[in-house]
């Protein structure tokens, strides 16, 4: 019968994962093909097999009880066919990545008046003009990240405008200043939403690290189920908070001018009239970088416009507008009711100064505490904007082989997942170090975002300069006026805030860059060792290995390994280490008397026998290893037996000899482990006779 009768009659032919069976059709001489594959695959293009949602279902009752968690937890995986209808609108975006630098406008201020207080309460009549300053280098810097937004809407922001073009370190210092400073986005949002909510809820202030660190866990899980998902349930929040501060900037601006306006409220711990400190130069300009924490931010939406729907950086133009536009109109009003009240800081930080201005103009009532409570949630959830622009930098670092390449990995839920949790265990961290108080986490914030804007102006001035692209003379002056502006800025506030806590940024960055390069160093010199220069002439090239099988008893799961080791080489020896004389001659007798050891062909399995009078079983084996290596120079094979019991509990019963071997070779040059577990569910099962392959 040749092979097409074969197919008539009915035989499956096997491709793969595909089943095939050819049968007669109806009228004579037509035949069909029945084509059955599994469930957990479908035919792509090209050939290839995709896995569907099956595949990852697991066959196990606990394993499904751990999806469905999983599941509830994080939601279903979404395929990355669905990747563009998990992209952000505009106002979702503005929702997503512009949190932290509408939220800033709810402690800038209050850290400008912190400042001039220390000078005596009559010095806070500077708050007006430092704040009108603070919104006019706002408005320079957006204008700066709407170019960024068209000469690189591809994402990285910053960083891939100064890599591209002022060089990999220029590069290297604008990704570690901005990978230290979403890490302080999100240590000083949450201390600033915890602190907001402490202002009228007694227990959280007492104990603001544990609520800190839960809260940055919580946003840790909602993103962790996508960007979409986090920007559904993070945008209303923002929404709320916008219409609740531009109902209190317009009824409060209603009793200024109609000359009605009431008692200014006193928060619990008020700066004194005298200061401590000389109102000068320096305490002005500190007052002044303090309340540039309000751009940390701005960069969020330039990094994270792959995010974003089509049109890419329209949209990310419109959403980094959006943003400053309504950040000003925030942070002007509240700036002008605060200057006009003369409210005062809490020096306790007990009470914030959007809490006293609140109660001076609507009291503890009910728009109070939507004041406060939409503060509060915005405020914490403005710790979104770090944890969206760090894991996008950490995979573009990751693609350019700065970072480990796990940081460019994309979970179930398409997020960056490795980027996400290493950003909430190093914002933990911070907080907790600071003790969860915003004004000793305020030093070090602003450093590394004016470092990113005054480099990536740099860089865009030189392409101009260089390429004279349409608009070029235009442009130009708008970079170079940025990098002016924000470099100033970034002087002062390094020189101003340097004692108070910034010099661990500017100590920190040198090191995290030096850090990055050893990460490229080291890929390069895998990538060398491994990369195939002619692929033309590349072959396969075969050494017969020597082959090791420790026992430790003959049995089922040993019999097995030595029969895998016999079809692998020719060259095979067992090694047993026993711990006493009498061990070691009861196993050499065993051996002796098992007629499984003679090969069909006579050849006979040597055996080494090791005492170990110390009872140690690893270091002599491993040594013997080192001993059989230098006296033949071909490859070791060490393969392991391993028995796998049926539950996973009662691998506590067993010695694990061979998990610890395994992990004792594994940096091991010249050697290959080979494990061949024996599961349990193979006990009573008839076993191939020893040599039959071979």
């Amino acid at each position: 019968m040749d092979r097409a009768d074969r197919r008539g009659s009915g035989e499956r032919e096997a491709s793969s994962l595909e089943e095939r069976t050819t049968r007669p059709g109806a009228l004579p001489g037509n035949r069909y093909v029945r084509i059955v594959r599994p469930k957990e695959f479908r035919r792509g293009l090209g050939g290839t097999y995709v896995a569907t949602d099956e595949a990852l279902r697991s066959p196990s009752a606990a394993g499904r009880a751990y999806d469905v968690l999983r599941h509830i937890l994080f939601g279903r995986p979404i395929s990355t066919e669905l990747e563009l209808s998990e992209r952000l609108s505009v106002p979702t975006g503005l929702g997503v990545l512009a949190t932290d630098n509408i939220s800033s406008s709810a402690y800038s201020i209050e850290e400008v008046m912190r400042v001039l207080a220390l000078a005596g309460t009559g010095a806070l009549f500077l708050t007006m003009p430092i704040g009108i300053a603070i919104i006019v280098v706002l408005g320079i810097v957006i204008i700066s990240q709407t170019q960024v937004i068209r000469t690189y809407p591809g994402g990285g922001g910053s960083y891939a405008v100064a890599k591209h073009e002022l060089g990999t370190l220029p590069g290297l210092v604008v990704a570690g200043s901005l990978l230290i400073d979403y890490v302080l986005t999100v240590a000083v949002s949450t201390a600033a939403g915890v602190d907001a909510i402490g202002s009228f809820v007694q227990p959280v202030y007492q104990h603001r690290v544990f609520f800190g660190v839960a809260l940055i866990a919580l946003i840790m899980l909602g993103n962790l189920r996508g960007v979409r998902e986090a920007g559904l349930i993070f945008a209303g929040p923002t929404y709320v908070y916008l219409l609740a501060m531009l109902g209190l900037i317009l009824f409060g601006a209603f009793h200024i001018f109609s000359g009605t306006m009431p008692p200014t409220a006193v928060p619990p711990a008020p700066f004194p009239a005298t200061g401590t400190e000389a109102l000068g130069v320096f305490l002005i300009l500190r007052a002044f970088a303090s309340g540039c924490a309000a751009l940390t931010g701005a960069e969020a939406v330039a990094n994270g416009t792959p995010t974003l729907r089509p049109p890419e950086a329209r949209n990310g133009v419109i959403t980094v507008l959006l943003m400053g536009s309504v950040y000003g109109v925030v942070l002007l009003g509240l700036t002008f009711l605060a200057a006009q009240t003369h409210a005062l800081p809490d020096a306790k930080e007990q009470e914030t100064i959007m809490s006293v201005v609140t109660r001076t103009f609507v009291g503890t009532g009910p728009y109070y505490y939507l004041v406060q409570v939409s503060t509060s949630l915005l405020l914490i959830l403005a710790a979104n904007t770090g944890f969206t622009g760090f894991p996008r930098l950490a995979s573009v670092l990751a693609d350019d082989r700065f970072m480990p390449r796990q940081f460019s990995f994309r979970g179930e839920r398409l997020a960056f997942s490795v980027g996400i949790v290493a950003l909430a265990v190093a914002a933990g961290l911070v907080l907790a170090a600071f003790g969860g108080s915003v004004t000793n986490l305020i030093p070090l914030y602003t450093i590394g975002v004016f470092m990113a804007f005054t480099l990536a102006q740099s860089g865009l001035v030189r392409r101009w300069w260089v390429r004279h692209e349409r608009g070029w003379h235009w442009r130009i002056a708008i970079s170079a006026i940025g990098a002016f502006a924000t470099g100033a800025t970034l002087l002062i506030v390094a020189f101003t805030k340097f004692e108070y806590g910034a010099w661990m940024v500017i100590v920190t960055l040198p090191l995290l860059v030096v850090l990055l390069l050893s990460i490229h160093a080291h890929y390069r010199s895998v990538a060398d060792a491994l990369v195939i220069e002619d692929p033309d002439r590349a072959q396969l090239q075969v050494a017969t290995p020597i082959v090791l099988v420790p026992i430790a008893r003959l049995d089922l799961s040993s019999l097995r390994a030595l029969a895998f080791a016999v079809a692998v080489s020719p060259l095979v020896r067992a090694v047993h280490v026993a711990t006493s004389k009498e061990s070691a001659a009861a196993f050499r007798a065993r051996w002796d008397s098992w007629s499984g050891r003679h090969l069909k062909d006579g050849r006979e399995i040597p055996l080494d026998v090791i005492e170990s009078p110390y009872r140690a079983l690893i270091q002599p084996l491993l040594k013997y290893i080192d001993r059989i290596d230098e006296r033949d120079p071909r490859p070791i094979t060490v393969v392991l037996a391993e028995f796998i019991p049926r539950h996973w509990w009662e691998l506590i019963l067993h010695s694990q000899t061979a998990f610890r071997l395994r992990w004792a070779l594994l940096f091991r040059p010249n050697t290959i482990v080979i494990d061949v577990p024996y599961h349990f569910a193979s006990v009573g099962h008839q076993e191939e006779p020893l040599g039959r392959e071979a």
